[in-house]
């Protein structure tokens, strides 16, 4: 009984000191999509600092915003000085917590579902969002997972009526970040 109660312990022990651990990158991918039918506006940021808190849940990325690539330089362009305005907003932040953190075993490597809310500041607006993810845990990296859309117009990102039709009043965004542990 008591060798039983002794190898509980230890493993509660072990599992609360490896979920105090700190996971980070600088090379996590964002992309979003804001294209119709009539032309297609893909960008892709390859240089996201991401740093997630295993113990409190907490989770915070960080975009520049004239580090996303598009298919032409016009379209960079357009993106950074016409709509995101990225010399006078030049970043992305995101900071927020997974809610549902007891359910991940960073001890097992896996795919668990995550619940992710918080703040999301783009062009100087703050908006609350919520969304599903995955963490994928592998050894001691966690790639994090996610997709949402937002309103461009939330984000006081306003779109010419000479290009409405190739602008979608909507963005998809994808996040996709390799996290391995601080040390």
């Amino acid at each position: 009984m008591k060798n039983s109660i002794f190898i509980a312990l230890l493993f509660f022990l072990l599992q609360s000191s490896f979920a105090q651990k700190r996971y980070f990158t600088k090379t996590g991918n964002v992309s979003f999509r804001a294209g119709t039918a009539v032309e297609d506006i893909d960008g892709l940021n390859k240089s996201t600092t991401c740093v997630f808190d295993a113990g409190s849940g907490d989770i915070q990325f960080a975009i520049l915003i004239k580090g996303f690539e598009f298919k032409s330089s016009l379209m960079m362009e357009h993106f950074n000085e016409n709509y995101m305005e990225s010399d006078k907003f030049p970043k992305s932040i995101f900071k927020g917590k997974i809610t549902n953190i007891e359910k991940i075993n960073f001890l097992k490597d896996g795919t668990y579902p995550v619940n992710v809310k918080g703040v999301l500041e783009i062009h100087g607006v703050k908006k609350e969002v919520e969304t599903n993810g995955q963490f994928k845990v592998s050894g001691e990296t966690v790639i994090a997972i996610a997709e949402f859309e937002i309103v461009l117009e939330d984000y006081a990102i306003t779109i010419p009526s000479l290009v409405k039709d190739k602008i979608s009043k909507t963005a998809r965004i994808k996040v996709n970040c390799s996290n391995s542990i601080l040390k």
